[in-house]
């Protein structure tokens, strides 16, 4: 939201909202006085003051002689008047030997960047990504126990991810042997070497339906399996969700009613369906996102703020998002360039 307003109103709202930062505190005249660069009268200040609040930059909580920003105050001091800090060379290295030390696993890389974002920041870290539809390489079936065995998907970007099925009994009631798991992986290879499940699904399903496929009545229902627990968007939950640190969002509860919004929250960062929308905030920007309270409709009964950022592999393709999510009140400043740097790391390591 764009404000026309003088430099006194500037410098007595950064002033505001620097202490809300710091205190959680409104800030009153006498103490604005004392931080002013240049001397002002109470009445002037208190004019100005006014005249922010009539713009709905600032408002006065309870019966309290002072203020507090808005969320519209706080976007202004945002867009227009915070000064960015930076990383130093230590905390640099710090996120870089932390995501790296999980290995290259995409999970492992995930939770561990999302633990060190909220162990930094002192709120609730937060990653998450869409179920994996990348062109495949490989396909295999691992047989783990009777009856059982584990579907081994490698995507062309490296990543692994495996899922457990049931495996169909012979005629006689016997688990299937190894050559059969064998050669459903063989098949399924072959028909989705260079290309997504989505892609060659229905073409497999209606080749083994027209039983073109020269395989037995066992293999079949093995490929079946392992298609079926792949559903795409069909199958349970459709991405991975990883929030660290929401026990954070307690520190700053000073009210029954701060309560109520950290619960709704909570409930909020459990749901991964609604957390996936947070990529889709993410398209169409270059880096680090803002939003502020309701500005956010996934936390707009909690009021709370999220600096989000896109997760970009080397291709550059959007592969998923990554953030904090704390109080409006939190250190933007510090924030933004460590999330803005965690996700360029995790992204790297995303191959």
């Amino acid at each position: 939201m764009k404000r026309d307003i003088g430099q006194r109103s500037r410098e007595i709202l950064r002033l505001v909202v620097e202490n809300y930062m710091a205190t959680g505190e409104p800030m009153g005249s006498r103490l604005l006085s004392k931080k002013l660069d240049h001397k002002l009268s109470p009445a002037s200040i208190r004019n100005t003051m006014a005249d922010l609040e009539d713009a709905g930059l600032l408002y006065a909580p309870h019966t309290s002689a002072g203020r507090l920003p808005t969320e519209s105050g706080l976007r202004l001091f945002v867009d227009g008047l915070l000064q960015m800090g930076d990383l130093t060379t230590d905390e640099r290295s710090a996120i870089e030997n932390r995501c790296a030390a999980s290995g290259r696993g995409f999970q492992e890389v995930l939770t561990e960047a999302t633990a060190m974002l909220s162990g930094l920041s002192g709120h609730a870290g937060l990653v998450v990504a869409p179920k994996a539809d990348a062109p495949l390489r490989q396909v295999e079936f691992v047989p783990i126990a009777p009856g059982r065995a584990l579907v081994v998907m490698v995507n062309d970007e490296g990543h692994v991810e495996n899922r457990v099925i049931d495996l169909p009994m012979t005629m006689n009631g016997l688990t299937m042997n190894g050559s059969a798991l064998v050669e459903a992986g063989n098949f399924l290879s072959q028909r989705l070497r260079g290309r997504t499940i989505s892609e060659g699904r229905e073409e497999i399903y209606a080749e083994l339906s027209a039983q073109r496929a020269e395989l037995d009545q066992l293999t079949s229902k093995v490929v079946e399996a392992g298609l079926a627990v792949w559903g795409g968007g069909n199958s349970g939950t459709s991405g991975t969700l990883i929030v660290r640190g929401s026990s954070n969002l307690l520190d700053d509860v000073s009210a029954i009613a701060d309560l109520e919004r950290i619960r709704a929250l909570m409930e909020e960062l459990e749901n991964t369906e609604e957390m996936l929308r947070l990529i889709d905030l993410t398209h169409g920007s270059e880096g680090v996102r803002i939003f502020i309270g309701s500005e956010n409709t996934l936390f707009r009964r909690a009021g709370c703020s999220l600096i989000v950022a896109p997760l970009q592999n080397q291709q550059q393709r959007i592969v998923g998002a990554i953030g904090v999510v704390g109080p409006t009140r939190m250190n933007y400043a510090r924030l933004v360039p460590m999330v803005d740097f965690t996700a360029q790391v995790v992204g790297r390591l995303l191959g």
